[in-house]
């Protein structure tokens, strides 16, 4: 006869095989050492040589911190410890921001970031540097650098009318005398001046095998997105269409296996805040006016399409602040997502982990890396190695 084991031997025996799942979180480091300077907006790339190269910027705040420089560091191959941080770019007496790193398909390194003059995010200057001599320790020897001009002509006033009355009708943006919201930025794109300035970077753009490059731009002034595209690797850039909506910014790309593209973007717009939504059926030319996805969202978006068909979406999935940092898992590229993984979880919701940058490296595991604010003295920049086989 078969004895019944009690039920605490089930009990202890999931415990056991709980316990025992490995972690898909393979190692994590700070780039340096915890301090008290402002770091913020960290873009990783790996080199040819499998080398992790970081960028963030670095000051006593943001947009009004005339200090405000572009850092860097390297972590060679083989290796568990950051180089010591370096200078990667400084606009002298002017504040720099949200770097942005790739390579083209001729392993050509591009830095790409925003100077903000008159301390205004709308007035902010895309600039950019290049290099072909970046295997060295230390940082890249820059062999050209220049400013990314972009000039959205009246079709972009057209298209922001167009796609804003596509959507419900709302009243948000009242405020006594004031006109509407929408209004007032319809009335806004009408301007030449107002419409070539002020696009920021944020997120890793989208490099394609002919060289074509799609690099995602926002505005704080229009508080929406449009795309910077080249066909030549970068030599040359011009403005897409607008993407519209009521406040997505910061797109993150990912293309479905129709071709596709899907846009996943910060809700800067009314309330509840959820990530927002966009597609382009046109290679990314036009894109369909943004729509509110069920994901919550206060301040950070990163999209990867992964080489197993699985998208990975990383990002701040709560209504009140920056002390959650979740990655959820796609099978059904972007349609639905699973929750997977905290990267980071405060329990006093007192910290902040936001603004990822994300990647697949060569030998198949995820990075990302994001900024690191235990307080207001205490930050840094965090790096993860993911193992996808491990997640949920």
């Amino acid at each position: 006869m078969k004895l019944a084991r009690p039920k605490i031997f089930y009990f202890v025996l999931f415990s056991i095989q709980t316990f025992a799942q490995k972690s898909p979180i393979l190692h994590s480091s700070l780039v340096f050492p915890l301090q008290e300077k402002h770091v913020h907006a960290s873009s990783l790339v790996v080199l040819p040589n499998e080398d992790n190269l970081i960028v963030w910027f670095e000051g006593s705040g943001e947009r009004t911190s005339d200090d405000v420089k572009l850092m860097g560091a390297r972590l060679a191959k083989g290796q568990d410890k950051w180089s010591e941080p370096f200078l990667m770019a400084d606009t002298p007496n002017i504040p720099d921001c949200n770097p942005v790193m790739f390579l083209n398909t001729k392993n050509q390194l591009f830095l790409v970031w925003i100077a903000v003059q008159a301390n205004r995010w709308e007035q902010s200057i895309l600039r950019f540097r290049t290099s072909s001599n970046y295997l060295n320790p230390g940082p890249p020897i820059w062999e050209w650098q220049d400013n990314i001009l972009l000039k959205p002509d009246e079709s972009f006033a057209k298209e922001v009318e167009k796609k804003l009355k596509e959507l419900p009708a709302s009243d948000n943006g009242w405020a006594g005398y004031a006109a509407k919201y929408d209004d007032m930025i319809i009335e806004a794109s009408k301007d030449p001046a107002k419409r070539s300035f002020g696009w920021m970077t944020r997120i890793k753009p989208m490099v394609f095998k002919n060289g074509k490059i799609i690099l995602p731009l926002y505005s704080d002034g229009f508080n929406m997105s449009l795309m910077a595209i080249s066909e030549n690797d970068g030599k040359t850039w011009r403005a897409g269409s607008p993407l519209v909506g009521r406040g997505p910014i910061q797109p993150a790309l990912g293309k479905k296996k129709n071709g596709n593209l899907m846009a996943l973007l910060r809700d800067s717009g009314d309330e509840p805040s959820r990530v927002q939504k966009s597609e382009s059926i046109d290679g990314g030319e036009t894109w369909s006016v943004a729509t509110k996805t069920k994901l919550p969202n206060t301040a950070s978006v990163e999209l990867l399409t992964f080489q197993d068909g699985r998208w990975i979406f990383v990002g701040n999935d709560i209504d009140d602040g920056r002390y959650k940092l979740s990655l959820y898992v796609s099978k059904d590229e972007g349609e639905t997502w699973e929750h997977s993984l905290y990267l980071e979880n405060d329990s006093t919701k007192k910290m902040s982990f936001s603004y990822p940058s994300l990647l697949q490296a060569p030998n198949g595991n995820i990075l990302v890396s994001y900024s690191y604010h235990l307080a207001k003295d205490s930050k840094s920049i965090n790096v993860v190695e993911i193992d996808p086989g491990l997640l949920k």
